[in-house]
């Protein structure tokens, strides 16, 4: 009720803006009743939360909205069902109007018949409290397509999906260019005050016109860049090198690739030829058509937090530090853009940039989407084409067969598609392209994604029904078991096992076991609460404010041209609380591991975390970790290459913007608005003809009397 009474306020301020404009002629000497701030409060409505769709670029094209440099006007009308769109298209006398859209609406169909017509200036799409029944998904049906392994040279058969379409209900959506901004209406409050200015003002009345004044909506997101990659690199490349103070038009997509290993290796050095290694992958990135919602949680979080819990299950046997082989654990960052952080390993890795080369790997085991579903169904992907190798298939066959020796005592099946059915979109192939690996997929669609919601706002805890009860508190939340991180926590049993055994490990196999408590706490963190206590305790003090709600937007962004808000940092202290071990070092040792004697920065990093508080007080116990964790950067080869425009490897970039921002308002009608422009001028005309005569006659209007000299008495 308070909303929609400062909006009818807005709306009396909207009919007084004439007689505020006659006021700055007439009061001049009272210019703090319409000062711009003053005027700007009464008039708009901000939209704070907001979620846009911006501009990205590749070698050839650009993807993506914006706005008109000074922002995109139009009468909101409400379309909630599709014959609602008639009076956008091509009844309603208002144009160009901002369509308010119900997100059922929001299909690739609709958005280009909105696409096609110069009557419509932008789109706001209102988030609904629950998922589309039937899926959604504004990906391609073949997810970075041209980019994996399959190609004219390398089993063409399978080039672009021509066998299995992972993703059949991907509408491309996010791939389309569009001349006009789109924003997500994330608050349902501003949604509802949206809504009731509409009905206040704009319902119109038996197919008639509404009545002015109408309620309207602006929304800036102009983009600087424009065309592509190559395009707009070279223009800011220019501007680096000749403006002192440059001004650059677009980004490389890039952040870091997080890594581990089971056992020390010195990092400023090279591994030896005979030195194996088993490379354990998971993604850490997501997208959706929004700039920062991708929330990943099936497409992205369960196969990251099955690592996670892998690693910490395979740190903590005995026997650990003795395997014949190590293991890297490797979370890859960009993959959702042509595989950005694997491309990035195989290159350091070919270029002698990285510890291990290609030739020190044994096996490549990749977990990707682990929601376990279909009976406890799990599913094995490999590639056939390296198979027809005699060699590389029975390397493969081993690794499978020790994945399901891994399923004994858990409710996971394990189970292999075929050998006829190519591997699904994954950081592996990348690999392939170098060197024939032997290795898997692992994840729960037997085909087509068993994902409706892949890269979508939508793909949230509720994809995978992770739900609390209400009365618990959020440090009861946080250690709560749900049920599906019992499935997750198995899915890590199993490859836990089949890593251990690949590696040489001759122990009890039924000993290693993932903890159901780890699970609980990462899906709770990474979906759910990430300021929780266990998050905070990996922090530091300033590093905490990462923990908002914008640590759960899974978009790569470019953080390493700028100081946006990257989860990495706090992946990469999380992975070394898992892993780590809690050495005796001060804070200025831990930060500065030279001072401290027994220290081993060539072997290891070492992190400084405010741990937890004391019970019953507020004081913390912070504690230093020597961790094996690593990062290394996650941006395509390319631009270090300055490749701008290449087939090999991921060109994406994200275009700079000076302001993303929307409001509500109310617009008079065209009449009313020329009325007060005539007023104005016929009264500064008046002003200027009374100065004027007041000027040419002020001798006789302010001549005064000259007093007499003499004085009476």
């Amino acid at each position: 009720m308070a909303l929609r009474l400062r909006f009818m306020k807005r709306r009396i301020w909207c009919y007084g803006l004439v007689c505020c404009k006659l006021s700055i002629i007439f009061l001049l000497f009272d210019l703090d009743l319409c000062v711009a701030n003053s005027v700007e409060k009464k008039i708009y409505v901000p939209l704070n939360k907001t979620s846009p769709c911006v501009r990205l670029m590749n070698a050839t094209h650009q993807i993506g909205c914006q706005s008109s440099i000074n922002g995109d006007t139009g009468v909101i009308h409400l379309v909630e069902k599709k014959e609602d769109l008639e009076w956008v298209l091509d009844r309603g006398p208002n144009p160009p109007y901002m369509v308010l859209m119900e997100a059922d609406l929001f299909t690739r169909e609709i958005m280009q018949k909105l696409k096609g017509t110069s009557r419509v200036s932008g789109v706001a799409v209102m988030i609904p409290p629950s998922s589309p029944q039937f899926g959604f998904s504004p990906d391609k049906k073949c997810p970075n397509d041209g980019f994996g392994v399959y190609s004219n040279n390398y089993g063409p058969e399978y080039a672009h999906c021509n066998q299995t379409v992972w993703n059949p209900l991907g509408s491309g959506m996010s791939y389309e260019e569009f001349d006009f901004p789109i924003f997500l209406l994330e608050d349902q409050n501003e949604t509802h005050v949206i809504r009731q200015c509409y009905w206040d003002h704009n319902v119109p009345v038996n197919g008639s016109s509404p009545a002015y004044p109408l309620c309207s909506m602006q929304l800036f997101s102009h983009m600087h860049a424009v065309t592509n990659s190559v395009t707009c690199m070279r223009r800011s490349s220019i501007q680096s090198t000749f403006s002192i103070n440059p001004e650059v038009v677009c980004d490389a997509l890039s952040d870091y690739n997080v890594w581990s290993v089971l056992k020390p290796v010195n990092t400023s050095g090279d591994a030896e030829p005979d030195e194996r290694v088993i490379i354990a992958a998971a993604r850490l990135d997501s997208r959706s058509f929004f700039w920062d919602n991708a929330p990943g949680a099936q497409g992205t979080i369960t196969g990251l937090v099955t690592l996670l819990s892998v690693a910490e299950a395979l740190q903590k046997l005995n026997d650990s530090q003795t395997l014949p082989k190590n293991i890297l654990f490797a979370f890859f960052n960009g993959e959702t853009f042509d595989y950005i952080g694997s491309s990035r390993m195989v290159y350091n890795m070919e270029q002698g940039k990285f510890f291990f080369k290609l030739q020190n790997i044994d096996a490549f085991v990749e977990i990707s989407q682990v929601a376990v579903q279909d009976e406890g169904y799990m599913w094995i992907h490999t590639d056939p084409v390296s198979r027809q190798n005699d060699t590389i298939d029975e390397q493969v066959r081993e690794v499978v067969g020790m994945l399901k020796n891994g399923t004994m005592g858990t409710n996971v099946t394990v189970d292999e598609p075929g050998n006829s059915q190519p591997l699904p979109p994954s950081s592996f192939q990348r690999f392939l392209r170098s060197r024939k690996i032997p290795g898997v997929v692992v994840a729960d669609h037997k085909s087509a994604f068993a994902n409706k919601y892949y890269q979508s706002v939508y793909d949230t805890k509720e994809n995978l029904n992770l739900s609390y009860p209400a009365e618990m508190t959020p440090d009861e939340a946080l250690n709560y078991l749900t049920e599906t991180a019992k499935s997750v926590s198995e899915v890590a049993t199993v490859v836990a096992r089949g890593l251990y055994m690949l590696a040489g490990g001759k122990g009890n196999v039924s000993s290693v076991k993932a903890e159901e408590s780890t699970v609980s706490r990462l899906l709770y963190g990474f979906l759910v609460q990430p300021n929780n206590t266990w998050f905070r305790s990996v922090m530091t003090d300033d590093s905490v404010r990462l923990l908002d709600d914008s640590f759960k937007n899974r978009y790569i962004g470019v953080s390493l041209s700028s100081a946006s808000q990257s989860s990495t940092p706090v992946f990469y202290r999380i992975l070394s609380n898992l892993t780590g071990t809690i050495v005796n070092m001060t804070q200025e040792q831990c930060k500065d591991p030279k001072k401290a004697p027994e220290a081993k920065p060539e072997l290891y990093d070492y992190l400084w975390m405010q741990g937890s508080p004391t019970e019953n007080s507020t004081t913390r116990s912070p504690f230093c970790v020597q961790t094996l964790a690593r990062l290394s950067k996650a941006i395509s080869p390319a631009f270090d290459l300055k490749q701008w425009g290449s087939t090999e490897y991921s060109t994406w970039t994200e275009s700079r913007w000076k302001e993303i921002r929307g409001r509500i308002f109310l617009v008079a009608s065209k009449e009313l608005e020329i009325i007060t422009l005539v007023v104005g001028i016929v009264i500064l005309l008046l002003s200027l003809v009374v100065t004027y005569f007041v000027n040419a006659n002020a001798s006789v209007l302010f001549t005064t009397t000259q007093e007499s000299s003499a004085t009476a008495y």
